[in-house]
């Protein structure tokens, strides 16, 4: 679905992909995911027009356009009811037009790189991040049993959502181990394989608590400078050391901000 936002599955669609009837397939989407298929496809056409808000320098009435709305009132009226302010205030309030204090700023390093293919093992986290280090205290014993950890076994987290912008139970990071190549795996784990893309980077120095600074430093700034432009992809964190033996002021995360071609 994420995939297809402009160009949305059928309801019949996503159930024959699933496997089932269109009448339970509805049931159990709403089941796992707290929404109906049309409310999940409005949230994430939203979501993607608020990161465009916030990231770009892009006509409110093309953003609008692009999330499915046929009016800029249309538009305005559904977003707001989502965020609690008109697109235009919203943009303000968060958007480009905030520059991070260069004084304080965590980002530093910033290039434009390309990444992949790269194969990974995870465990998704659904929910606020202060709370996904309950995912990796799974991931990382169960990659130790399967002898993974003597291997690269970099840690990377793939993020699908800004927790500015998506409600705080629904964000979705999959904690990932790198890996040479794939593996079985079993329950909830899983693997994924990240195609080759360019991607702008930065490097975060402190607390993961500020990554959102360098995120819109990163988003907001140095990638329009650039001129380029963020893809519809998820953003991918690589970390450089870990909190178990380095102070918070000196935890380095690289951040991977996907481009359009």
């Amino acid at each position: 679905m994420e995939a297809r936002l402009d160009a949305p599955y059928s309801l019949d669609e996503l159930a024959a992909l699933a496997g089932f009837s269109p009448f339970h397939f509805h049931r159990i989407f709403r089941g796992m995911i707290g929404e109906s298929v049309k409310q999940y496809e409005r949230r994430l056409r939203l979501e993607r027009a608020a990161r465009h808000l916030k990231s770009s320098k892009r006509a409110v009435l093309e953003i609008a356009l692009d999330a499915g709305y046929e009016s800029h009132e249309a538009f305005t009226r559904a977003f707001a009811e989502m965020f609690d302010a008109p697109p235009s205030s919203y943009r303000k309030s968060c958007g480009i037009s905030v520059a991070p204090d260069q004084e304080n700023s965590c980002a530093s390093a910033f290039r434009i790189e390309c990444l992949g293919p790269i194969h990974a093992v995870c465990l998704r986290h659904v929910g606020p991040y202060a709370e996904v280090g309950r995912a990796w205290q799974r991931l990382y014993p169960w990659a130790g049993e399967k002898n993974l950890l003597r291997g690269p076994a970099r840690p990377m987290a793939i993020c699908h959502d800004d927790p500015e912008v998506t409600p705080a139970d629904k964000v979705r990071c999959d904690c990932c181990l790198v890996i040479n190549s794939p593996i079985a795996t079993e329950g909830d784990f899983f693997q994924q394989e990240i195609a080759f893309g360019e991607y702008a980077v930065a490097l975060h120095t402190g607390a993961y608590a500020r990554l959102n600074d360098s995120y819109a430093e990163l988003a907001g700034k140095w990638i329009p400078r650039a001129g380029r432009e963020i893809a519809n992809l998820p953003s991918i964190e690589f970390y450089l050391n870990t909190p178990e033996n380095t102070p918070e002021e000196q935890l380095q995360t690289e951040i991977y901000l996907p481009l359009e071609e």
